[in-house]
């Protein structure tokens, strides 16, 4: 079973952009339909993904790598283009 790390300046920085703590963005991982995709735009020095979940009302998007045994968390947010990904990945139409 993976754990989750996360750079405590960068979440409290995320907070403040986006409104999401990493500890809330966990959560993003435990919905059974949640969309996992590589992060091409960012995965030059490591590979880095996102993971699309239902949290709440809202999908959350989260940015994370994998590092040792642990799910390395980096950003997250309710943003639109995440919300539209998870939408057509599992046919939701509105």
């Amino acid at each position: 079973m993976l754990s989750f790390e996360w750079d405590s300046a960068k979440d409290d920085l995320n907070q403040l952009k986006h409104g999401v703590s990493f500890e809330k963005a966990q959560e993003a991982f435990l919905d059974l339909r949640r969309v996992i995709a590589r992060d091409l735009e960012h995965s030059e020095a490591e590979k880095r993904f996102f993971c699309f979940g239902k949290v709440g009302d809202g999908i959350l998007t989260v940015r994370f790598t994998i590092r040792r045994d642990a799910i390395r968390i980096i950003g997250a947010g309710y943003w639109r283009k995440g919300k539209s990904i998870y939408e057509k990945e599992n046919k939701i139409y509105r």
